[in-house]
């Protein structure tokens, strides 16, 4: 083992900071990640709509997204946001909130929109977009069409 190898592991066990198997040492805090706060205006026919979004712009919180949430406030959201193409789906797991995801491009256009619905046990459906996205915007089901958003709208991100 090298110096640096040798002197990380010593350190950390001095510290009693690490445990095996990447477990936490007894009495730790859960970490919880925390998303960054942002704002995404949707361009509509109708005039531009305001939604206040918590931002998934790493994998860790994009696997996490809205599971476990009882509620989402009427002009709330979550962006995810990646920085190359994607074709995959989403899915519900854990999620209690029925939701609609607009699936946009790389220049906020809007490609897709679908609705999905809670699930809380396997097998859990995926909802495929069958388009290749650069993010999404989830927020409650039926607060695109409650607000006029359609496809080919352009969605803004402000973090």
């Amino acid at each position: 083992m090298g110096r640096i190898a040798t002197f990380v592991v010593a350190s950390c066990l001095a510290l009693s900071g690490c445990a095996r198997d990447g477990a936490l040492p007894e009495g730790a805090p859960t970490p919880s990640p925390s998303f960054r706060p942002g704002t995404a205006i949707i361009e509509t026919d109708h005039g531009a709509v305001l939604v206040n979004v918590e931002v998934a712009d790493s994998q860790e919180l994009q696997q996490l997204g809205l599971m476990h949430r009882e509620s989402l406030a009427e002009d709330a959201g979550m962006i995810f946001l990646f920085f190359e193409d994607h074709t995959s789906g989403f899915w519900m797991k854990n999620t209690q909130i029925p939701l609609s995801i607009a699936f946009f491009d790389r220049g906020g256009k809007i490609l897709k929109i679908l609705d999905m619905e809670p699930c809380e046990r396997d097998p859990c459906p995926t909802y495929e977009p069958n388009v290749s996205y650069r993010g999404a915007l989830e927020v409650n089901e039926g607060a695109f069409k409650e607000w006029g958003v359609e496809l080919g709208d352009v969605i803004r991100v402000s973090p």
